[in-house]
């Protein structure tokens, strides 16, 4: 049985943060990186809204330079998975894939979310190249440009609205007869003159050569007027949820309504004593990766000050 002081399950900017105050604390932290070392920025290119580099940054780079510099620190990270957890008592059992025991004192959760996406193989194939997952993230690649928003809530509105300030076209692509978001949110976008609403649109595909140039969409799936056609368009935005990767807590923490995990007010505390969570996990608002690295940071200063 492997006794660990300060457990950090996840290695995006979080769990990187995380790891580096950690270090520098002397708390020796351990870090499990986790299915995706990097977490979910590394599934984006360039970086260019990260505070510090004008010319923006690769994203791998960036996480690459943050795990460097949490092992610089004395973190030790290791290409793995925590698959038990038992958060019963403390100090908390957890297990690897690999089989190995660990007890640890402190646990900061920084899983993160994983963006819903349609199943589509083309989503796979044109991942970088025009199919995104925040609007957000890489919006300003296409100014002046056509784009496609794939949802009809207020996470799919909120996107719409901030790419039609940039590109030079919007199609919103909405499963059903109408969109489900808010009505304050309905209204904007269906006033803004440069997004058009596609309801009762499912999207079959997407083709292009260099990359995202258009999108196959059928309109009335399986009705008698099923219509089947094609749009032209630069980028594709995924905007139907994100998922948080709480699945193995579930029944030991307090998670919201949509499963991402409960923290006390201005803290990452949990509602169990010794157990922090910090970045996309416990962010349905934001997530960006400026945040989630300000929450690792928060946990981790919680942890030092906790002993």
């Amino acid at each position: 049985m492997e006794k660990i002081k300060t457990l950090i399950i996840g290695s995006g900017p979080a769990g990187y943060t995380a790891a580096i105050y950690c270090g520098r604390a002397s708390m020796k932290p351990v870090v499990y990186a986790g299915l995706q070392p990097g977490g979910q920025l590394t599934t984006t290119t360039i970086i260019e809204n990260f505070p510090g580099f004008r010319e923006g940054i690769d994203a791998n780079q960036l996480m690459g330079e943050m795990r460097q510099q949490a092992e610089n620190f004395g973190a030790e990270v290791r290409d793995g998975s925590i698959v038990e957890a038992d958060l019963s008592s403390r100090p908390f059992h957890l297990k690897d894939e690999r089989g190995n025991e660990i007890e640890a004192e402190n646990v900061i959760i920084a899983t993160g979310a994983s963006a819903k996406y349609l199943g589509l193989a083309d989503e796979e194939k044109y991942r970088g190249q025009g199919v995104s997952a925040c609007a957000t993230c890489d919006g300003f690649f296409y100014r002046k440009r056509v784009v496609a928003v794939v949802g009809g809530g207020d996470t799919a509105c909120e996107e719409a609205m901030y790419l039609s300030s940039l590109a030079k076209k919007v199609y919103m692509i909405v499963r059903k007869p109408q969109l489900r978001a808010a009505e304050i949110m309905r209204k904007r976008v269906t006033e803004q003159e440069n997004i058009e609403i596609l309801y009762n649109t499912n999207t079959l595909g997407l083709f292009g050569e260099n990359g995202v140039e258009g999108a196959h969409l059928v309109r009335f799936k399986g009705e008698p007027n099923e219509e089947k056609y094609d749009i032209a368009i630069d980028g594709f935005f995924l905007a139907i949820g994100h998922t948080p990767n709480t699945e193995l807590f579930k029944g030991q923490i307090d998670l919201d309504d949509h499963g991402f995990i409960i923290t006390q007010p201005k803290s990452t505390k949990t509602n169990i004593e010794g157990v922090y969570a910090a970045g996309d996990v416990a962010d349905p608002t934001y997530r960006q990766g400026v945040v989630a690295a300000a929450s690792g940071a928060m946990a981790a200063i919680e942890v030092e000050r906790a002993q």
